[in-house]
């Protein structure tokens, strides 16, 4: 992107630290690096109150690594900040004089509370209007926070990090599970019901990942994947009655994070127990994504995620990202004759399959619609979910490959209902009228109107002069457009 200047989060957790660069800091944030070490900083904590001689000198060279790595990437902006291990710690304090002359920045010690804060903002940055509880679960505390839209209620922190609780319990399940109801019975938990979970953490996006392989899901995307609270509450009790060696899906899983998927596991239970939410949410984002969306103004904020990510996207793939934002304006007037019923949600979705549409044109021709859609797909927008991830996907595979369906995996298509399915048929086929007769360039839709008129669908070419741009070819095109409006081409 122009003018971009890379920045980097180190995160020193309980279990483990991470550092982050990031393209630039944007409404849609870029990872272009990203690496972790399983340190264990807080793996002795409950029992000794201090942080492990062998676990500090781990996490120190970590920490040389990661700033040397930061300065290779051009890192303009480095951040460092440390949770609950290095707070609770005796030795906390001592440790992070150690980082610090590492890092050669200030170590942000953060509290409990601004944590949880930073988690909700983590989760408002990435997922469409929430409205539910954040939980960030690390390996040396849980934190719970109540999220409606881009408001954040005071949160809290409770000591159930995995960790922590495998160390407490003695690695006695039982005792770990009695600690768990202890402390969520005494936290002033609100009613999290008929609302969603947002679920924040390692361990739990590792239970996620497993789950998907164990139902064959279709896409192998954490961020904003769903799950029916009540069929998690019966994972996560198999998870923690079943041996980590015979559990399908393990292999995903890091071995060094496997001893604690029934401690994350046994939180995640007793929470949907309290709260009755609905659904439970997979959120990629969280503490690190936080500290930087709170970093912007209160404009950039504003912006939608997944609109600022596709014109990203564009911008550096299509071959007119101008002619994008026109698609935007001309398949508007379109679709407000034919698809009166479109909310919100639908046009957004709509806007950001115009900005994507050209995005594979560099592809072999008979590959792009594939492509395109796997690019889509899998790319790591935020402000989505799932089944809008499908109808982008599927929009550009229609708007390439026509509306034949000999190549397309029929998995994509269990993600969405029949009216998005429809949708994206319907976006895909007036993307091929208007990228045959605009050659993918801009300054040519917005002069060609689109229209109904008695049983007919109208494409005017020669209102603007341009009917020098009529020919089988796009009359073929409108045909197959207008088929799926019920009307004639003309």
């Amino acid at each position: 992107m122009p003018n971009s200047k890379p920045i980097a989060v180190i995160d020193i957790g309980s279990n483990s630290v991470r550092l982050v660069v990031y393209e630039r800091l944007s409404r849609a944030l870029t990872p272009v690096f990203n690496e972790k070490a399983m340190c264990g900083l807080g793996k002795s904590l409950a029992s000794t109150g201090r942080l492990a001689d062998e676990a500090i000198a781990q996490a120190l060279r970590a920490l040389r690594r990661f700033r040397r790595l930061a300065e290779q990437t051009g890192a303009v902006d480095l951040q460092v900040i440390a949770t609950a291990a290095a707070r609770d710690a005796e030795n906390g304090a001592e440790f992070l004089t150690q980082a610090e002359a590492i890092c050669g920045v200030p170590v942000e010690l953060i509290s409990g509370e601004r944590e949880a804060h930073l988690s909700a903002l983590g989760v408002i940055s990435g997922i469409w209007k929430p409205d539910g509880m954040v939980g960030d679960l690390g390996g040396g505390s849980l934190e719970l926070v109540e999220v409606s839209g881009h408001e954040v209620k005071p949160g809290l922190s409770l000591p159930l990090g995995g960790l922590r609780l495998r160390d407490a319990s003695g690695k006695s399940l039982k005792k770990a599970e009695k600690l768990v109801r202890e402390a969520l019975d005494s936290a002033d938990l609100p009613t999290g019901e008929m609302r969603d979970f947002y679920a924040v953490g390692g361990t739990w996006r590792a239970l996620a990942r497993m789950h998907m392989i164990q139902r064959g899901y279709p896409l192998h995307v954490m961020h904003g994947y769903v799950v029916p609270a009540r069929d998690f509450v019966d994972f996560a009790r198999n998870v923690q009655r079943a041996d980590n060696d015979v559990l399908s899906g393990i292999e995903a899983v890091a071995s060094e994070r496997r001893p604690l998927l029934s401690y994350g596991a046994m939180v995640i239970e007793q929470i949907i127990r309290r709260l009755k939410p609905e659904r439970v949410v997979m959120s990629a984002l969280g503490v690190r994504e936080g500290l930087l969306y709170e970093r912007l103004s209160a404009e950039m904020r504003a912006h939608d995620p997944l609109l600022s990510a596709a014109s990203e996207l564009g911008t550096l793939r299509s071959r007119s990202p101008r002619h994008g934002a026109e698609l935007m304006g001309w398949t508007d007037q379109l679709f407000a004759l034919v698809d009166p019923g479109e909310d919100d949600d639908e046009r957004r979705l709509r806007h950001a399959a115009c900005l994507l549409a050209d995005i594979g044109w560099r592809a072999h021709p008979d590959y792009r619609g594939e492509q395109s859609m796997s690019v889509i797909a899998h790319a790591a927008f935020i402000g989505i979910d799932h089944p809008g991830r499908a109808f982008l996907g599927l929009s550009a595979f229609y708007r390439h490959a026509g509306l034949v369906e000999d190549h397309l995996s029929p998995h994509i298509r269990e993600l969405i209902g029949s009216r998005a399915l429809q949708r994206a048929r319907l976006l895909g086929a007036a993307m091929r009228v208007a990228y045959l007769i605009s050659a993918s360039m801009p300054g040519i839709l917005p002069d060609v109107p689109i229209r109904t008129k008695d049983g007919y669908l109208i494409l005017d070419l020669q209102r603007s002069g341009r009917g020098e741009l009529a020919s089988e070819r796009v009359f073929n095109r409108l045909r197959a457009l207008a088929r799926l409006c019920g009307l004639q081409p003309e």
